[in-house]
């Protein structure tokens, strides 16, 4: 008999993978913060196509998984930077090997 999950319990991975990476500037995102702690200008700038609304709500989702980590700076202007958590990175290392595997595809 299957146990149903707590309310307050941790998600399932399935589903964390399944919420995060649904969406192509996910992806996107993780692999540029694998390259490093990113501000959000900088990764709007170095990235065509993708907007600071769609970004905000990425990060804001990496962020609830805890994925990433957020730093703000007292400044002015403030300053917010972004970093992946060791699960963030551990995500990243799995996809680096699906892009493994994808490059062993035949092309059609």
């Amino acid at each position: 008999m299957k146990s149903k999950q707590k309310k307050n319990s941790a998600p399932q991975i399935g589903r964390v993978l399944e919420d995060i990476l649904g969406c192509k500037w996910t992806v996107i995102v993780l692999q540029k913060l694998g390259g490093g702690t990113n501000r959000p200008g900088a990764l709007v700038n170095s990235t065509p196509g993708l907007t600071t609304k769609v970004l905000n709500q990425r990060l804001r989702k990496l962020l609830r998984f805890s994925v990433i980590n957020k730093r703000t700076f007292a400044e002015i202007p403030p300053r917010v930077e972004y970093s992946l958590t060791p699960l963030g990175r551990r995500i990243c290392k799995v996809l680096l090997e699906l892009e493994r595997i994808e490059a062993d595809f035949p092309r059609t």
